[in-house]
């Protein structure tokens, strides 16, 4: 009787819950790092967000509000190393300054690299180059509102960023190795000095006023890319080291403060 009786409640149960209301769905995993998987080796999961993009200076007016898809980003700028055995398995030429005995060395970043070379090196790795956007949101760390990647504080100590008048000032005559300085937010090494930064965008000192909202990826066309970060021989520090500072450089430019880092989308 009392195995008669459980059955028939257990029936009930089944009866109610398929008639009374439809069976609570599954929730949604979020968009995160558990449902895109762990970022590649040597890439940082930057998380999707918006963003007050640009400052109230020159070309990087109007300040905006942008949104910007998760993507990885290198948590440091392409070494001497890395780009060495990309130029060894494919042939491609090796950078004028491979030889120097500061910006050659190994763990250092890699200069005297032009926009297209970046481009093949982040081809060949299976990358592309970041957009400008995702670079300065990325630079910020997710920190709101601040000049630099680490805050407001001045940049000495902070960055690689010494300059003629005082060329050791950070221990660095020249180039530093990669992760020398701390990191951001995100984790990202030398997102201010070192080296200028290629990003995939044609430059344009307009293109703010009327970029998209979600993803903008600059101009259409141009004849100058834009470089972010600013480098190890910046004239102005407090201006070229904020996460806002753009720059134009036509894209066949090889010297020794132009170098990148590489973006991948999930």
């Amino acid at each position: 009787m009392k195995i008669k009786f459980a059955l028939i409640l257990a029936l009930l149960s089944v009866v109610s819950f398929t008639v009374c209301g439809k069976p609570k769905p599954e929730p949604k995993v979020p968009v995160g790092e558990k449902e895109i998987g762990p970022a590649p080796e040597g890439m940082v999961l930057i998380p999707a967000g918006f963003f007050t993009m640009g400052s109230d200076s020159s070309d990087e007016r109007p300040k905006h509000k942008v949104w910007v898809d998760t993507f990885y980003l290198d948590n440091h700028e392409v070494t001497n190393r890395e780009f060495m055995i990309f130029a060894k398995e494919t042939s491609h030429p090796k950078p004028p300054f491979w030889r120097d005995s500061i910006l050659g060395l190994p763990d250092h970043p890699v200069v005297g690299v032009s926009y297209d070379d970046a481009v093949a090196y982040a081809h060949w790795a299976g990358k592309r180059l970041p957009t400008e956007a995702e670079w300065e949101y990325a630079a910020r760390g997710g920190l709101a509102g601040k000049e630099f990647p680490w805050g407001n504080d001045a940049p000495k100590g902070k960055c690689n960023f010494a300059w003629r008048a005082d060329k050791d000032a950070d221990g660095y005559a020249e180039t530093s190795p990669v992760g020398r300085f701390a990191a951001n937010g995100y984790g990202l090494y030398d997102m201010a000095g070192n080296v200028w930064e290629w990003c995939n965008d044609f430059y344009d000192s307009l293109y703010y006023r009327n970029s998209p909202e979600r993803n903008p990826a600059g101009p259409d066309s141009g004849y100058t890319r834009v470089i972010r970060g600013g480098s190890w021989l910046s004239i102005n520090p407090t201006k070229f080291l904020r996460c806002s500072s753009r720059m134009e450089l036509k894209p066949f430019i090889r010297d020794r403060y132009y170098g990148f880092r590489c973006a991948k989308s999930p």
